[in-house]
């Protein structure tokens, strides 16, 4: 076996280039003379600014056998890597922007308009928009994976980011406990009676959870793998295949419990909604395991004490739909999210093979959640239910967000069609938007006494203007460049 090399070192501007080598026989000592075409072949490699390079060449004398990989042998300064992350991140940034602001005008109440609403238990129809809040699982999961890697590369120490995943992960559940316990007019609030779980603690622990295991397998750089390897197609994959393995066994565990465990007075497996659901037979079983763990765990006077389902299903039971069980499913929705922005450091520069990648998987969760629902509300094995945040749940709204990312990566970071305004501002103090939009909401001017309450036009009205104002408290803020960041 014949094994030859190339030096390369760039010492200017970084880019991605495409080198075509023409590589021969060796007949002397001097050098290498191309006496016979072997093989042409196109190497997608990053070139950092001043680093040192080579093109290893294996097996010169078998032309069927050849193989080429690069090596990185002096690493590059980088001085430009601030500005690549900032790009890598636009599409993220804008998908994540318009989210945002979709969240805040649907949980002013959408107009009032039917497909604007959350479904009382299993969904019929799951769109984008009711789903926004839901999406932020995916797109944090997405942006841990890019920042991470990125503060990595930059010098960062683990144990620094260790830290700094903790902490934030305590400000997110301390902001949602303050949050979602207002208790203005109703004296001081009893400690008996405190709502543990919400969207803002479910989203913090979440968020440790995926980052401490992202932060435990990323590498401090790429690997550059050569394309002859047998698993490069799915390299962004298999090489962090123990974090799969420990996502796939938190998996089994909601399987297990959601379908295994036994309820008191319930049926085992028990989906429904209680109440006067299923004819009234199982009043008390309102999510079945996951309402009896977090009785359990939590007991009832610390979770959500009026269920969604309460309306349509009478049900007597308080049922927290950001419960413990439902959580572990987050973390699925977090990973899938996490598995983008893999794509997206893996793949960078070349778009048509993250936009297939992206495509594929939103082919795979689609196809996962037909045979789970088997395209019905109630007959499927596990029916689409946003309270439960059930597998299907997960699936079907991971399947939007990567069709979602397709158009957002095409016409923002390839086509650059558009900036993301105005929904930039807002995003940029996501925070401060989603706390004030919850603790203002029954607050002047972002609400007012309706003349008719059944009119649509006077509720889109109303909540088009509170939204509306907020873009611009933010748009004031980021002229003032004033952010509020945790």
């Amino acid at each position: 076996m014949q094994v030859s090399y190339v030096s390369i070192r760039d010492s200017f501007r970084p880019r991605h280039l495409h080198l075509v080598y023409f590589l021969g026989q060796l007949l002397s000592r001097q050098g290498i003379i191309i006496r016979q075409l072997i093989c042409s072949i196109r190497v997608h490699f990053h070139f950092g600014e001043q680093g040192n390079y080579s093109l290893w060449v294996k097996n010169l004398n078998e032309p069927s056998l050849v193989s080429c990989s690069m090596i990185t042998d002096s690493e590059p300064i980088n001085s430009y890597l601030r500005e690549s992350t900032l790009h890598l991140h636009t599409a993220i940034q804008r998908f994540f922007f318009l989210s945002l602001v979709i969240m805040v005008f649907v949980n002013y109440g959408g107009g009032r308009y039917w497909f604007f609403r959350h479904e009382s238990w299993n969904g019929k129809l799951i769109s984008f928009f009711t789903s926004a809040a839901s999406m932020f699982v995916f797109i944090m999961g997405t942006s841990v994976g890019l920042s991470l890697s990125s503060s990595l590369r930059r010098g960062v120490k683990r144990t620094h980011l260790l830290w700094r995943i903790f902490w934030r992960s305590l400000q997110l559940f301390l902001i949602g406990v303050i949050i979602i316990n207002p208790n203005y007019c109703n004296g001081p609030l009893s400690w008996d009676s405190l709502r543990i779980p919400g969207v803002l603690q479910r989203l913090g622990f979440t968020y440790l959870v995926v980052a401490v295991l992202d932060l435990v397998v990323v590498r401090d750089r790429l690997n550059n793998l050569s394309s002859e390897t047998c698993w490069y197609s799915v390299h962004d994959v298999c090489l962090y295949w123990p974090a799969w393995a420990f996502v796939i066994a938190l998996e089994t565990i909601w399987l297990c419990l959601t379908f295994l465990l036994p309820v008191p007075g319930c049926p085992t497996g028990y989906l429904g909604p209680g109440g006067i659901g299923d004819f009234g037979q199982y009043q008390n079983c309102t999510g079945g395991a996951a309402g009896y763990i977090d009785h359990w765990l939590l007991r009832e006077n610390h979770i959500y004490q009026t269920p969604s389902s309460r309306a349509v299903y009478q049900t007597m039971m308080p049922f927290d739909p950001e419960g413990v069980l439902g959580t572990i499913n987050s973390i699925l929705m977090a990973f899938l999210g996490l598995q983008a922005g893999k794509i997206l450091q893996h793949y960078r520069d070349q778009p048509r093979q993250i936009i297939t990648r992206f495509l594929i998987w939103g082919f795979i969760l689609g196809i996962i959640s037909a045979v789970l629902t088997k395209c019905s509300r109630n007959d499927g094995f596990i029916p689409v239910n946003k309270n439960l945040w059930s597998l299907s749940y997960v699936t079907t709204l991971s399947c939007f967000a990567f069709v979602a990312l397709v158009f957002f990566y095409y016409s923002v970071d390839v086509k650059k069609w558009w900036s993301g305004s105005p929904f930039f501002y807002p995003g940029m103090n996501s925070i401060l938007v989603y706390v004030g939009h919850e603790v203002f909401e029954e607050y002047f001017p972002f609400c007012w006494k309706m003349a008719n309450s059944q009119s649509h036009a006077e509720h889109l009205a109303q909540n088009l203007v509170a939204t509306s104002i907020w873009v611009i408290i933010a748009y004031l803020l980021y002229r003032r460049k004033i952010f509020w960041k945790i």
